[in-house]
């Protein structure tokens, strides 16, 4: 009959795209985890599982599910539980340079994407957030090593009471200062402010090699 001949090109169709789904779902698992390992989550892999589900849908026979593994002995987990902030900060931020150049979004806001790591892990960090700005808009709250690396650099100033904001973009030496009142605690640091400006041609100079 009709129905018996649908059935059956629906499961070859299902079949197929299952198939399609398992080798994107490995190629994708495995891009992500090598960028975590530079995102300072060094044991962590994502898991990208696909599972048989109950019945047919308008997704397949199958369904998706993203799963991370904090460390190489951890038992992978759902996203969104267990994982903290900033972890999955960065799987998404692994997940979005890995799909910027094919799935494109306007705009992405990173908050405390670094947290938890200092030093060269916060640097790539910053060096991986430039990378996904050459695709789309990046907005990102924290540490000095990353804002290093920002297009504009933008502070937010409260009054005494908190509650009213003003929001001013830095011009380049008010962006040395405020690097270094980050860095350091002390704006007038000479030393801070030297480090700052060091910080600032590294970013400009990742900028220039992947323009």
């Amino acid at each position: 009959t009709e129905l018996v001949q649908l059935r059956k090109v629906l499961g070859e169709q299902a079949e197929e795209l299952t198939n399609l789904r398992h080798a994107a779902a490995q190629k994708l698992a495995d891009a992500v985890s090598e960028e975590l390992t530079a995102l300072a989550m060094p044991n962590a892999s994502l898991v990208v599982e696909v599972a048989e589900a109950e019945k047919f849908s308008v997704h397949g026979r199958y369904t998706v599910t993203f799963m991370l593994a904090p460390h190489r002995t951890a038992v992978p987990r759902p996203l969104g539980k267990g994982a903290s902030g900033g972890e999955l900060s960065r799987v998404m931020l692994a997940l979005e340079v890995v799909l910027a150049e094919v799935d494109p979004v306007p705009t992405f806001i990173f908050d405390e994407v670094d947290s938890g790591v200092g030093g060269k892990a916060a640097i790539e960090i910053g060096r991986r957030l430039a990378m996904l700005a050459r695709h789309v808009q990046v907005l990102v709250t924290h540490l000095p090593q990353v804002a290093a690396f920002a297009d504009q650099h933008i502070l937010v100033l409260k009054n005494d009471d908190a509650s009213l904001s003003k929001v001013q973009v830095l011009t380049e030496e008010e962006r040395v200062v405020e690097l270094a009142r980050m860095l350091s605690g002390h704006d007038q640091s000479e030393s801070a402010r030297e480090h700052a400006r060091e910080l600032l041609e590294a970013g400009r100079q990742v900028s220039q090699n992947q323009g």
